[in-house]
């Protein structure tokens, strides 16, 4: 039998363990497993020859029992609904993790940004809050980037927002500019959160980040600010990364310049001068400590994980390793820690930026940092601190069940308070 690899039945998949190690009460289980509302909308677009183009976008709301929702946009040619009902679910289970005062969201458009110009993106951009306004602003959804989408998006969709609603509400989006109120230090908070996990779970295993050489698959925001602060923040050498076109590899470590000299001048940092080419599926198989997948969902499954040789995964991806291959790394001794604990610094960074806005007073990117520490290295601990209490009541379970465990159980509890069960 093929193993599923459909995000949300996945995601439903990852819950359901969850809840039969935690005995969940079983009307609280058949609430988390459905969003609570899904919209799908069209949207029509002048294109630059003047035809007009009808693209689908989608807003997922999964439980918003303690508080607002809150999720990413993504543009993407094969984005799906399934996908953003996973990724709306992931996030209820990272910002309960994380201990924020929201709900978990997600939104998505089916197009391909590369093939689009300025004119076209903003139209698109416009168009997507034009159909779903109704459904958010800062007290109801607060929307953020993600795959292919970036601040200037958000500043379109910020803009639009304001001219329907006749106010300024800077917090009904995150992700921002800093001209339109964004937060210091928020562009990058996705990969730092995650260097903040490396750090713990490199002293857990008794790596020497220094001497550490490290893989990263993707070369988009998070992928590129993951090779930056390794090295800035431990001096570690990142030996491998990879685009959507394949990998290079050099022993001796990677070079920034030489990196986005090859991605400018061929399309690839496959193409680095004096490294190895790879393919991305060579690049996770690679001989490294640390393997940080950072580009989409599945790319470590079933036929490929027992192939893993890295000590420690870090997902600063959604999604990149499927349940059946958490299973095998689990049993090979990887300490595999999961996408909602590891990438939750985009949603802390955002969370930031939203109670800046609705206070209208602004903290330093020193500040977001340090703040951003505390509350992903207390969910890293208690995540470990979880898996060794099941542990010791003989119960093996790996980090991301033991982080499921505590996210689960904050949003049973409070549903339960709220009367709905």
């Amino acid at each position: 039998m093929a193993e599923e690899l459909n995000p949300f039945r996945i995601a439903q998949e990852q819950l359901d363990k969850a809840a039969e190690i935690m005995k969940l009460d079983e009307q609280a289980h058949q609430i988390l497993r459905e969003p609570m509302r899904t919209l799908i909308v069209n949207i029509p677009v002048r294109m630059h020859d003047g035809t007009t183009k009808v693209f689908t976008g989608f807003r997922v709301h999964h439980n918003t029992a303690r508080g607002p929702a809150k999720g990413g946009i993504r543009f993407h040619p094969e984005e799906t609904i399934d996908t953003v009902k996973a990724l709306a679910s992931w996030m209820t289970w990272k910002v309960s993790l994380a201990n924020l005062p929201f709900g978990g969201a997600k939104g998505g458009i089916i197009c391909n940004p590369k093939e689009m110009n300025a004119q076209e993106l903003e139209q698109l951009s416009r168009g997507y809050i034009r159909a779903i306004y109704e459904f958010v602003g800062p007290e109801l959804d607060v929307p953020a980037p993600d795959v292919y989408t970036n601040p200037q998006i958000m500043a379109w969709m910020y803009d639009e927002y304001s001219n329907i609603r006749r106010r300024e509400e800077f917090g009904m989006i995150t992700g921002k500019p800093l001209e339109v109120w964004g937060s210091e230090g928020r562009s990058d908070s996705t990969a730092m959160g995650g260097m903040f996990v490396m750090r713990e779970a490199a002293k857990k295993l008794g790596i020497d980040l220094k001497k550490a050489k490290i893989a990263v698959q993707g070369f988009g925001n998070a992928g590129m600010y993951a090779y930056t602060l390794s090295k800035k923040l431990f001096g570690a050498n990142v030996v491998a990364i990879s685009d959507s076109k394949g990998a290079t590899y050099d022993p001796k470590g990677l070079d920034l310049a030489k990196l986005q000299k090859a991605k400018d001048e061929t399309g690839s940092v496959m193409n680095y001068e004096g490294g190895t080419k790879m393919t991305n599926e060579q690049l996770l198989e690679s001989d490294v400590d640390i393997l940080i997948p950072s580009a989409i969902e599945n790319q470590i499954r079933a036929d490929n994980a027992d192939k893993i040789k890295a000590k420690l995964v870090l997902e600063l991806a959604n999604g990149p390793v499927t349940p059946e291959a958490d299973q095998i790394l689990y049993e090979k001794g990887v300490l595999d820690m999961p996408d909602f604990l590891v990438n939750s610094g985009g949603v802390i960074g955002s969370y930031f930026e939203w109670v800046q806005n609705i206070g209208g007073y602004y903290w330093s990117a020193d500040d977001v940092y340090s703040k951003l520490d505390k509350i992903i290295t207390k969910s890293f601990v208690d995540t470990m601190n979880t898996k060794s209490q099941y542990e010791g009541k003989g119960t093996k379970i790996s980090p991301r069940t033991a982080a499921y465990i505590i996210a689960v159980d904050r949003v049973a509890k409070t549903m339960k308070a709220r009367g709905w069960y």
